[in-house]
């Protein structure tokens, strides 16, 4: 097994307690897991997610907006439907690329710039909102990207968050994918995000409220497989999880996943309906 796989693999099924790692390094891998397959064909998918964040942070017309760690953009479009002056950024070029074509099909104004969510390129409270769908929870560096979304938040602007919990079906995936390529020492696992505790932990002292709330997205596709097709092929973490084990562990890993899928599958008809539980998150900066 090559060890940038794994170690990429590793970072997503993090660690709490464990020593120092080299979170520079970590991050490299990260992004070359990410720039991999087409995460567009899966994000396209959650738009539904932006736009119940862009309404529970209540953006308003004219609003500077910041989505971090953007994606293809479901965030970035959201708030600019709603008339905001938005600036999407990611760490992969490629994705920012998607999201600027979604943009112009749509004639939205968006500004995307590439960006490291732990070294944000912005001044100080710069922005009204800052923005964060399935994103900013990966960063290797949880406590610096937290303060870099607090650091560039205007006082009393809001900071909104949809982060997958331990618990849900997300949650549940990587677990899986850590039986195979075991976490590396010292690495927090970005489902710590998903946890009203570690939220508090990292926006609490800095917040004038904090309010969470466990949501639900629905994975729906033609049938169990076919979700784990596209998932090998275009989900940077799982095609690297495949593409690092033999085939005895790529079968056996095949085999755990589609019994999770089994265990929380809600269709009856062949087809895949497995609602995927998710934390909101609503910070107003101090």
């Amino acid at each position: 097994m090559a060890a940038a796989t794994q170690s990429t693999l590793k970072a997503v099924q993090g660690d709490t307690s464990a020593p120092v790692i080299d979170l520079a390094a970590l991050k490299m891998r990260q992004q070359a897991a990410w720039s991999s397959g087409d995460y567009a064909v899966v994000g396209t998918t959650l738009q539904i997610v932006g736009e119940e964040l862009c309404e529970a942070l209540d953006l308003r017309s004219g609003r500077k907006v910041l989505d971090v760690a953007a994606g293809n953009g479901n965030a970035t479009l959201a708030a600019a439907r709603r008339w905001c002056d938005v600036t999407s950024t990611d760490y992969v070029p490629s994705l920012l690329e998607r999201g600027r074509i979604r943009a112009a099909a749509e004639g939205l104004s968006v500004d995307f710039r590439p960006a490291d969510a732990e070294a944000l390129d912005f001044s100080d409270a710069q922005f009204d909102a800052v923005v964060s769908t399935f994103g900013v929870m990966f960063t290797p560096n949880q406590d610096q990207a937290a303060a870099e979304l607090l650091r560039v938040c205007k006082s009393g602007g809001k900071i909104g968050l949809a982060n997958w919990t331990p618990e849900g079906f997300i949650g549940q995936l990587f677990k899986t994918l850590g039986k195979y390529l075991p976490p590396p020492a010292g690495a927090k696992s970005p489902a710590l995000w998903g946890t009203p505790a570690r939220i508090t932990e990292m926006f609490g002292t800095a917040s004038a409220s904090l309010r969470t709330e466990k949501r639900h997205f629905t994975f729906r596709y033609r049938s169990p497989e076919h979700f784990l097709e596209i998932f090998k092929n275009y989900y940077g973490p799982m095609l690297k999880a495949f593409a690092a084990l033999d085939e005895t562990n790529q079968r056996g890993l095949r085999d755990d996943l589609l019994a999770l899928i089994g265990r929380m599958n809600r269709a009856e008809d062949g087809t895949m309906v497995v609602p995927s539980e998710y934390l909101e998150v609503v910070v107003v900066k101090k």
